[in-house]
């Protein structure tokens, strides 16, 4: 049974409660429910969707402030869960937070992102240094061919005559004042020198020439340095010089009379030639030691020829 409500408490009750705003209307998004797909028919669920009253309650709005900085640097990891607190396929049960968002699992790790990708590979020095030493190795192994292939060209040497052109012995004192045999000489030795290298010259020169009379030096001479192209011939001249050589002990077997005379003598000299195949860095360098006996008869001033054979060489 209904009471009329009297002019006073209707009074007294507007008066006490504040004004409200108009209620706003809720609208509905009929969506095709999970179970109509299952069973094969089809049902329809209706679902109310709150109506925000400024952009700021919405949950799509941006939200700008020290939460939203800190959670830039954060990353989620986790499979989003499905609405409406039912369970999955895999048995899982799907939560909805208290604003029907699904939940996910959240894993936050601090730190900036330029931290975690200098962590992988190897820094920019390091990678320099592994790059200069491999480039090292790598011209150290083209050198050592280089340098293989070029060492077998060894220049050819071949004494191709001798000059005399004065020889005299006769009695006279050492420096000391003791009486002994001297010989003053001066002759002329030429040498023929082949390059067979085809990718480089080389640099040519000589020890002291040694022109021997019973193993002492009577004569001195050597050959001056010079350049010699890629397969290319030369004779070269060396000139013999020796002046009053005392011979001591061994002049008692030299018997020269005023007709002439034959004395033995031995030409000794080593000679080096040295080819820059890429300028110091890889050069090849042969040395040889080249030992002739020779006759020389001082009345004539004929050359003196040398078969090959005649001289013995032998890498040094």
């Amino acid at each position: 049974m209904m009471h009329a409500k009297s002019e006073s408490d209707v009074t007294s009750l507007a008066a006490s409660s504040p004004p409200r705003s108009p209620k706003r209307a809720n609208y509905y998004v009929q969506s095709p429910s999970r179970e109509s797909h299952e069973g094969g028919y089809k049902s329809s669920s209706m679902q109310a969707t709150p109506v925000y009253n400024s952009p700021n309650e919405s949950p799509s709005h941006p939200s700008y402030g020290r939460h939203s900085r800190s959670s830039s640097v954060s990353r989620f990891s986790g499979n989003l869960r499905d609405g409406g607190g039912r369970k999955g396929g895999d048995g899982e049960r799907k939560v909805l937070n208290d604003k029907g968002w699904p939940e996910c699992n959240v894993i936050e790790e601090e730190g900036p992102y330029e931290d975690l990708a200098g962590d992988s590979g190897l820094s920019r020095r390091c990678q320099v240094i592994l790059g200069f030493l491999t480039f090292v190795l790598l011209f150290t192994v083209f050198c050592l061919i280089i340098w293989g292939a070029a060492r077998p060209y060894e220049p050819e040497v071949i004494v191709k005559s001798l000059v005399m052109d004065d020889f005299y012995a006769g009695e006279g004192t050492d420096h000391s004042g003791v009486p002994t045999k001297m010989v003053t000489m001066n002759c002329s030795l030429h040498i023929a020198v082949y390059n067979p290298a085809t990718m480089f010259g080389i640099h040519v020169t000589s020890g002291p020439i040694h022109l021997l009379y019973s193993e002492i030096s009577i004569g001195v001479g050597q050959v001056r340095r010079y350049y010699q192209p890629r397969k290319s011939h030369r004779v070269v001249t060396a000139v013999i010089h020796g002046e009053k050589v005392p011979l001591y002990g061994a002049g008692g077997g030299l018997m020269l009379s005023s007709t002439g005379g034959s004395v033995p003598l031995t030409l000794d000299f080593d000679l080096t030639s040295r080819g820059y195949v890429i300028g110091k860095l890889v050069r090849v360098t042969h040395k040889v030691h080249v030992t002739c006996p020779v006759v020389v008869d001082v009345k004539k001033s004929k050359p003196i020829r040398f078969s090959k054979k005649a001289c013995a060489v032998y890498k040094v």
